[in-house]
């Protein structure tokens, strides 16, 4: 669980944000190492640079501090103030708990003794007025635009290819001087040029490429000349022109994608900050440039989507919310070259002027750290995004000043009016709610409330009535524990607690899911972040839609309504009655519709999945050339049509991985599957043939583990721990005989 970047301790013992002043660090009782060790609000550690220490977060309210290779280092296990009133945090090693070390407070850093900061909503006062010496710095850009909230797992990206022209040189220059743990190999493209045949490094070793066309190859030095912007034709020809070289250029730079299924990310151009149009009835016109680039990138988007394993990532929009008056070239250099603003040095002194040239920061401060902390960051959720790094699968929401301000019960009674206001933060979330709904995360309610009186005056608190109860997959309004309800629709929507983000305003209630179910991430307690969040995190951001992503909410209504049904009727009456019937699919190549949902489910796919393995784009395209086979397949019942719901990787006789959506658990889906496996794989022999299959035994797979005993295998001797099974060639598995093939 994942809350806040401000450590959280017991009450009169809160410290100031972590990121505030520098910090002493060492052995407690000896002496320190650094005495400037200064927490970056973007989770890096400054000041002092040791492998051991290079990164941070909260956890369980609790302060991580993790090494270069993403492992947890140290961690809290106690904070206080010293006689001298400086904030002292005790460390721990989490494999040698007495190895203690200190985080200390430095001298110049003591603030006043606190207020402590538990105190209920209703009892903390108002402040009239900011202090005119409070000057809150906020988040960085890149946090802003990327936010860390729901970030569990660390991911080290280990080698980057960077593609592009001078832009990118900076960033090769700049990324690898502040990532040290992450190897930046560099190509310059300019224009339609042909990259090696092979990088600097084996494909497989980059974690992605990163590719940047430069604008000024795309539009050429033809439109320097701006006059000619009024003759007759000079538009239609610079768009034809460029939209050829945006097709060259691709095809060119992205060989090592389309041979090897490298993960690709393509940067859009950035579009300049001001009309060049003649005259001002023509901005926004096609003979202005900034219209022009911008029709670029809607080209450039449609042509990324046709590759595979590539994404666009949106840099105009980062230059465009840092601001590109802090950013962009185009107020002293040439509108189409589009990098980065920096100071001439040859401007000083090495020409005489009868005016000195004063530094470029005294007119023009520029933001180049922010902008390139804020890619990086770009980059780096964009790759957690396409590895579905911890993927939020549904969001659960309190109601009383969560979906609307204040308590339904208490502050819109007929006789309270007026009642509160429901724009701003309120409306926003319905509307976060019903984005997180079209990319298939669920959403559900869970409050300590009456459901009858919530339903009954839901209308009059919901205006305007952009939002229902009907919008919600799962209600739980009653006075049951919450981390109890949130228990029960996990089950309800066939998910672990890891996948479900919790959001309630009350600290109390927030603390005590996270308590009964550790692996929940609660966020809420600020209105103003918990849209942002929830919007914007990569953990909420899906690759690319499948249909079953898109019909999703649909399925677990009516599995809901199945298991409903289930609990009238014995276990083979419900079965019968289902008229269940399983598709199945083979897949040949990463260019079938299918494949995207199969990568998909197998990647996300922890509790029926019979070795835990995750595949990328690239070795799954390696497992088909290799001789491998993919089987998938849909199901379908009375119910629902549940899409594509399973993925089996067959190679040989073998029964590689089994992977199964749990939403059709328990329908005997899974054996049926299984004699068809079968069927293929001998269909590919001649006499009686052996069928073997594994089980990887994983914490999350249990309800897989029974599977091919189920089926008719017989288990032998494990190997290497893994579990061995075998289907002699004169059986046959069990067919379950009320599903049909279809």
């Amino acid at each position: 669980m994942i809350e806040t970047k401000n450590f959280q301790g017991p009450p009169k013992n809160i410290s100031p944000p972590l990121t505030e002043g520098i910090w002493s660090f060492g052995p407690v009782g000896g002496f320190f190492l650094t005495e400037s060790l200064i927490l970056n609000p973007n989770g890096k550690i400054d000041g002092y640079y040791h492998q051991n220490e290079r990164s941070w977060r909260i956890e369980n309210y609790r302060l991580l501090i993790l090494g270069e290779d993403g492992n947890l280092m140290w961690r809290s296990i106690e904070a206080f103030r010293d006689p001298d009133g400086l904030i002292n945090i005790i460390l721990e090693h989490p494999s040698s708990p007495d190895t203690r070390f200190i985080l200390k407070q430095n001298p110049h850093q003591a603030l006043p003794e606190q207020h402590p900061q538990a105190v209920a909503a209703e009892q903390a006062p108002l402040p009239k007025s900011v202090p005119a010496a409070a000057s809150p710095t906020g988040l960085s850009d890149a946090e802003f635009l990327f936010p860390s909230d729901l970030e569990v797992t660390n991911v080290k990206v280990g080698k980057v290819l960077l593609v592009g022209s001078c832009l990118t040189a900076l960033y090769h220059e700049q990324l690898q001087a502040r990532h040290p743990e992450t190897t930046f190999d560099y190509i310059p493209y300019n224009f339609v040029s042909v990259l090696p045949e092979a990088p600097p490094s084996p494909v497989s070793d980059y974690d992605f490429q990163y590719l940047q066309i430069p604008l000024r190859s795309v539009l050429s030095d033809r439109v320097i000349w701006g006059f000619r912007f009024n003759e007759e034709g000079f538009t239609k020809t610079i768009l034809q022109d460029a939209y050829s070289i945006i097709d060259a250029m691709l095809s060119s730079a992205m060989i090592y994608n389309e041979r090897h299924g490298l993960l690709t990310f393509v940067s859009n151009f950035i579009v300049p900050q001001m009309s060049t149009a003649s005259s001002m009835y023509e901005r926004g016109s096609n003979n202005d440039l900034a219209t022009i680039v911008q029709r670029l990138n809607d080209y450039l988007n449609e042509k990324v989507a046709g590759y595979k394993n590539a994404y666009l990532l949106n840099v105009d929009a980062v230059a465009s919310t840092i601001g590109k008056r802090y950013i962009l070239d185009d107020l002293v250099y040439f509108y189409s070259h589009g990098a980065v603003t920096y100071q001439d040095w040859d401007d000083f002194g090495s020409i005489a002027r009868n005016e000195p040239i004063p530094p470029l920061e005294t007119v023009y401060p520029v933001k180049k750290d922010a902008f390139l902390d804020a890619i990086f960051r770009q980059m780096v959720t964009a790759y957690r995004t396409t590895k579905q790094v911890d993927q939020v699968k549904a969001v659960v929401f309190d109601l009383d000043n969560t979906l609307w301000r204040g308590q339904i019960a208490e502050h819109y009674r007929p006789e309270a009016q007026p009642w509160p206001r429901t724009d701003g933060w309120p409306l926003g979330i319905w509307e976060a709610i019903h984005y997180l709904r079209a990319r298939g995360i669920l959403v559900a309610i869970c409050s300590k409330n009456d459901y009858d009186y919530v339903k009954n005056r839901w209308d009059d608190v919901i205006e305007p009535k952009l939002i229902s109860l009907d919008d919600f997959s799962s209600v739980k309004i009653n006075w049951i524990p919450k981390a109890q309800n949130i228990s029960e629709i996990c089950k309800e929507f066939n998910i672990k607690p890891k996948s479900v983000v919790f959001v309630d305003d009350n600290p109390v209630e927030r603390a005590a899911v996270a308590s009964a179910l550790p692996d929940v991430r609660v966020i809420g307690g600020n209105p103003y972040l918990t849209r942002r969040i929830l919007l914007w995190s990569a953990e909420t951001q899906i690759a690319r839609m499948t249909e079953e992503s898109g019909k999703r909410e649909e399925m677990i209504r009516g599995q809901i309504e199945r298991e409903e049904t289930r609990s009238t009727m014995d276990r083979s009456e419900f079965l019968a009655s289902l008229h269940c019937e399983v598709s199945f699919i083979n897949i040949t190549s990463t260019d079938q519709p299918e494949f995207g949902r199969a990568l998909e489910l197998t990647n996300k796919t922890n509790q029926f999945n019979t070795n835990g393995q995750r595949w990328s784009f690239e070795n799954i395209a390696d497992f088909l050339k290799a001789g491998g086979k993919i089987l998938a397949f849909k199901v379908k019942d009375k119910f629902t049509e549940y899409g594509l719901v399973g993925v089996l990787y067959l190679k040989g006789t073998e029964i590689t991985q089994y992977v199964m959506s749990c939403r059709v658990l328990g329908m005997e889906v899974e054996e049926f599957v299984v004699a068809e496996a079968v069927r293929l794989l001998r269909s590919a022999h001649t006499g009686e043939t052996d069928i073997t299959a594994t089980i990887k035994e994983t914490p999350d797979n249990t309800p897989c583990r029974e599977v091919y005993l189920r089926a008719g295998f017989r288990e032998i001797a494990p190997q290497d721990g893994v579990r061995q099974f075998i289907l002699d060639g004169d059986e046959v598995p069990m067919l379950p005989l009320h599903i049909k093939k279809a």
